[in-house]
């Protein structure tokens, strides 16, 4: 099976993985996932394989194949998997999950290798670009800094008390770090740059992007530049582009009919890809604000979605 140049997936409360086409809309493959729900996916740094964070479990799927059977999977949680990724060399994976812990994997040793426990269920987890620290938000509104060479909690911050953080984005180059959260809002922070430590946020900005809840933050990425933008995708149906020079709105893109789950930027931001309780994905146009694809094919809501169409990484 040739590898595709773009790898585009989604996932749905149908218990299935879907493979899509990007341009033509074609589903060319589909996974049957029957063991639980998937809350979200990832593709690895070289594109081979595609992570499913389920309940309780992390699967690993390879891409270019067609086996219904995952290659990997990753047991130690206890409850939803929430947020899973991966180190910028492919080597490790992180995750973290409703049993209030944020775990670390070594992709080429079986079992869990770090533990750190955020003591209250952990809704998503960021890597800072230095791929050194972890950032986590859980339920109770508290964002965590996790230090992977001091092996600690080097910072916590809680910008609203009792009001679940849902979502974290770091800006590329780590001088931003975004929080959103169930009133709609996102905090915005400076982090200090120059520094190898980024335990210094600095507050930059509160937003009130939506009446709804945030489900998804998400910073626009370095071959975006100079453009830079904030995507807040919400329970009020709609997805949000916001300028980051002074987070005014940019644009609004409309056309789901429920509930906006996931989204993600293709590599040079001029497209974004979103999943929508209304079973869609759809592939909205950056510079007009419009949908020029929707993905159908999963019959109940489709909860994320992952992207991966830029190079791999050169192999050393």
């Amino acid at each position: 099976m040739s590898q595709p140049s773009v790898i585009l997936a989604t996932a749905s409360y149908d218990h299935t993985i879907r493979f899509w086409e990007a341009k033509s809309g074609r589903c060319y493959r589909t996974i049957q996932y029957p063991d639980s729900q998937v809350n979200r996916l990832e593709i690895t740094p070289d594109k081979r394989y595609l992570a499913a964070a389920g309940n309780p479990h992390i699967r690993l799927f390879d891409v270019n194949s067609n086996s219904p059977q995952p290659v990997m999977s990753y047991d130690s949680h206890t409850n939803n998997v929430m947020a899973v990724g991966f180190q910028c060399d492919g080597n490790w994976m992180y995750s973290g999950s409703e049993d209030g812990t944020v775990k670390i994997w070594d992709l080429r040793a079986p079992g869990c290798q770090r533990e750190y426990e955020s003591r209250a269920a952990v809704n998503t987890v960021v890597l800072h670009p230095n791929q050194t620290e972890l950032i986590s938000g859980d339920q109770n509104g508290n964002i965590r800094v996790w230090d992977l060479t001091a092996n600690s909690c080097s910072c916590e911050l809680v910008p609203e008390v009792d009001t679940a953080v849902r979502s974290l984005t770091v800006m590329w180059d780590g001088s931003l770090v975004v929080a959103a959260n169930n009133h709609g809002t996102c905090y915005v922070w400076r982090l200090l740059r120059g520094t190898q430590t980024m335990t210094n946020f600095e507050p930059l900005h509160k937003l009130q992007a939506h009446k709804g809840y945030i489900l998804k933050c998400l910073l626009s990425p370095e071959f975006c530049e100079p453009h830079r933008y904030l995507a807040t995708a919400s329970s009020d149906h709609t997805v949000k582009i916001w300028n980051v020079d002074g987070f005014t709105l940019e644009k609004t893109l409309i056309g789901h009919q429920r509930w906006v789950w996931d989204c993600v930027f293709s590599v040079d931001g001029a497209y974004l890809i979103t999943a929508s309780s209304d079973t869609t994905a759809r592939l909205w146009s950056m510079s007009t604000g419009e949908d020029i694809k929707v993905y159908q094919g999963h019959h109940k809501a489709t909860i994320c979605c992952a992207l991966h169409d830029g190079a791999e990484p050169a192999t050393s």
